[in-house]
């Protein structure tokens, strides 16, 4: 749940609060209830900074849990391990501790797990290495001294410079001329070379089976999208 502005779009499932040890109508407001008690089919939330999304995860655990459904089956992931944690405790804490047996990590985590275990079929092998970010920055710096880059007349881009475009160009899923053209303006001069720099990039991480955060996220959508019966299995697994 993330956003700029308090939107709900939400299918209410029927109730009877009597059934349940929390009193989620008198420790949520309006909106809120309304996110923690639509389980049935997709729930979309979009909410502001400060509306309570972190406590609305966390009831939405335990109602979940308090409807009957196996803690197993039911999926939580965020941006941070730390995150993840915190709410499947706050959850516990709440209710009891089947929460715990929830399966919460961060959206990065999920992937290298899916990726692992299932991502032969799109040629993603099992032991394939994770670069993080300083490593892809290593990369790029060696890259970019191959084809001389460092020592041109006009200063290239830092590696941390360039690895942020590249990533960027991935999670807003813009071709790299069009964002340096809308972002990047002062480096269009370089285009040509960190287009060039970008392939290689590429090429020198398929060839040793590399990973960065980005390629696990981009991978794992390609995966789900293009093999159904990896994607059946897994929605037959986390049914929340």
């Amino acid at each position: 749940m993330a956003g700029p502005a308090d939107t709900y779009v939400l299918r209410p499932a029927p109730s009877r609060e009597g059934a349940f040890r929390l009193d989620y109508g008198n420790l949520l407001n309006a909106a809120q209830y309304e996110a923690v008690t639509a389980l049935q089919g997709p729930v979309l939330v979009v909410a502001g900074a400060g509306s309570g999304k972190t406590r609305t995860l966390v009831f939405r655990v335990a109602r979940l849990v308090e409807s009957g459904v196996d803690p197993g089956s039911i999926l939580l992931l965020t941006f941070t391990r730390k995150a993840a944690a915190e709410m499947l405790r706050r959850a516990a804490d709440l209710l009891d501790g089947r929460c715990e047996r929830v399966s919460g990590g961060t959206f990065h985590s999920f992937a290298n797990t899916v990726l692992r275990r299932h991502g032969a079929v799109a040629g993603v092998a099992s032991s394939f290495t994770i670069l993080d970010r300083g490593d892809s920055e290593d990369v790029i710096a060696l890259l970019r001294a191959r084809r001389g880059l460092d020592k041109k007349e006009r200063r290239f881009p830092r590696k941390q410079t360039i690895a942020a475009i590249y990533s960027m160009a991935v999670n807003k899923s813009v071709p790299l001329p069009d964002l340096l053209e809308a972002s990047y303006t002062h480096l269009l001069d370089h285009a040509e070379d960190l287009l060039a720099l970008q392939t290689d990039f590429a090429a020198y991480k398929a060839e040793r089976q590399l990973l960065d955060y980005d390629d696990l996220l981009v991978r794992l959508e390609a995966l789900l999208l293009d093999h159904e019966p990896v994607r059946q299995r897994l929605s037959e697994t986390f049914r929340s």
